[in-house]
């Protein structure tokens, strides 16, 4: 059963490990990643790649191949129409711009929808046609790159912070699915995702999970054009073929399978943030007047090594289904983290030309980062010198650390049928724990009480 279970997850392993690669590549080509701005302008770029991500996941699940190719023309052609609108004085404030972005991108995946339900048509004949279709169109609306933004979006795209409306949005897009992920509809979705006639039989309404599902990526396509109306601030039409070569290859790279029946938020997030950081690790690079068919070219080739992973995934866990995908996540993480603190402070942190080598941080850095100021004392060891934040966050990881592994492990014991040696391991460990805190405690009081008795001596 374990196997299974674990056999389920192998998937995720991939980008997890790609993200960690890309991630320390892209800190060590460019360290401005680790700063406020960095984090900040990365959220912004990101975004509508997770959304529209996202939205294509909600189909890909639903099974049939649904594919939607017309994500990023939709996402474009709501950018134009925003932008059109805030032009002629139509819709400017936030309320109505929610409303439009929302409202577009709900009613044309209904009329997906409904030609999929009724038409009978192939999905990805539909998607190629809407593709074909909206960029036309967005030509039409805008003839070329220009327009305005509303003004209140005008803040949302500095990025020079962390904390932004878009990260708001983002944020609650991914909290949204995965309270989706709790209701009986999503269990009826993967159901119809692995086999619509085995679900059909057992009472799920197909039509109506199916024009749910179609709902759903209208509401994630909108969000991702508010993001990036934000981000370019002005409009874009020729934006479509791109954001759609862009969010398959993150769907793919995620896991997801384009079949149907399995697709989570953690794979969607993780394929989107792994295509926005080999943008990102290219960008470092000179390719000169080929840098966009050298990053479109990578697109395609993971694209391509994506496909053939999923299908050695079934393959590949048969011999690592002991391999939790979290546990690599933390500590990989662990690693990657380290190396951003390294990369992003080893300037700040020069070793001053006297005798002693002391070290020179920088206040500003040390608060951000909570890193520690070397200390040295007299001909001791280097020690670090903590302050009460740092004590009380260092110590709640190691808390926390060791909770979880005593918790897993002692779990894992509860199934076996006889004690392991970790149970009497941990409990020679706690009694040891205990001798050394009775014996601090009972040493300090006599020292006080030598010490006060020596101090009132005459």
């Amino acid at each position: 059963m374990s196997q299974s279970r674990g056999s389920q997850n192998t998937y995720l392993l991939v980008p997890i490990l790609l993200i960690a690669l890309l991630l320390s590549t892209a800190v060590i080509r460019g360290p401005n990643l680790v700063s406020l701005s960095g984090f900040g302008s990365a959220i912004i770029v990101s975004a509508p790649l997770i959304l529209a991500t996202f939205s294509l996941m909600a189909l890909a699940v639903a099974g049939r191949g649904t594919v939607d190719l017309a994500v990023g023309p939709l996402l474009a052609f709501i950018n134009v129409t925003i932008v059109k609108l805030n032009g002629l004085g139509i819709v400017t404030g936030p309320f109505g711009v929610f409303l439009v972005a929302l409202g577009i991108g709900v009613l044309y995946q209904l009329f997906f929808a409904l030609i999929i339900i009724f038409v009978r048509v192939q999905p990805i004949i539909v998607a190629l046609s809407g593709f074909l279709a909206l960029t036309g169109i967005n030509l039409v609306i805008l003839p070329r790159p220009g327009g305005t933004a509303p003004e209140w979006m005008a803040s949302w795209g500095i990025g020079n912070t962390i904390f932004s409306p878009v990260l708001l949005i983002v944020l609650l897009a991914i909290a949204a699915w995965l309270l989706f992920t709790m209701t009986s509809f999503y269990a009826n979705l993967r159901l119809m995702g692995y086999d619509e006639r085995a679900a059909y039989t057992s009472g799920v309404r197909i039509n109506v999970v199916r024009v749910g599902a179609h709902v759903i990526a209208g509401l994630f396509v909108g969000l991702g054009a508010i993001c990036y109306t934000a981000l370019i601030a002005s409009g874009d039409p020729t934006q479509g073929t791109t954001m759609t070569l862009t969010a398959v290859t993150a769907l793919v790279l995620g896991g997801v399978s384009l079949s149907g029946g399995r697709g989570g938020v953690a794979g969607g997030l993780l394929g989107a943030l792994n295509l926005f950081l080999i943008g990102y690790v290219l960008a470092t690079f000179n390719f000169g007047a080929t840098q966009a068919f050298v990053t479109q070219l990578f697109y395609g080739l993971i694209l391509v090594l994506s496909l053939l992973l999923t299908l050695l995934v079934p393959v590949i866990g048969r011999y690592l289904y002991f391999i939790s995908p979290f546990a690599a996540f933390v500590v990989l993480g662990c690693v990657v983290v380290g190396i951003m603190l390294y990369v992003s402070t080893r300037d700040t942190y020069a070793v001053a030309a006297v005798a002693g080598g002391a070290l020179k941080p920088d206040a500003d850095v040390m608060t951000r980062y909570l890193l520690l100021p070397v200390m040295q004392s007299g001909s001791g060891p280097v020690l670090p010198d903590l302050t009460p934040l740092q004590k009380t966050v260092f110590g709640f990881a190691v808390v926390l650390a060791v909770l979880t592994f005593t918790i897993r492990v002692i779990v894992a014991e509860a199934a076996s049928v006889r004690l392991g040696a970790f149970i009497y391991v941990f409990v020679s460990a706690l009694i040891l724990l205990l001798f050394v805190v009775v014996g601090e405690q009972s040493h300090v009081p006599g020292t006080l009480a030598t010490g006060q008795s020596s101090g009132n001596a005459p």
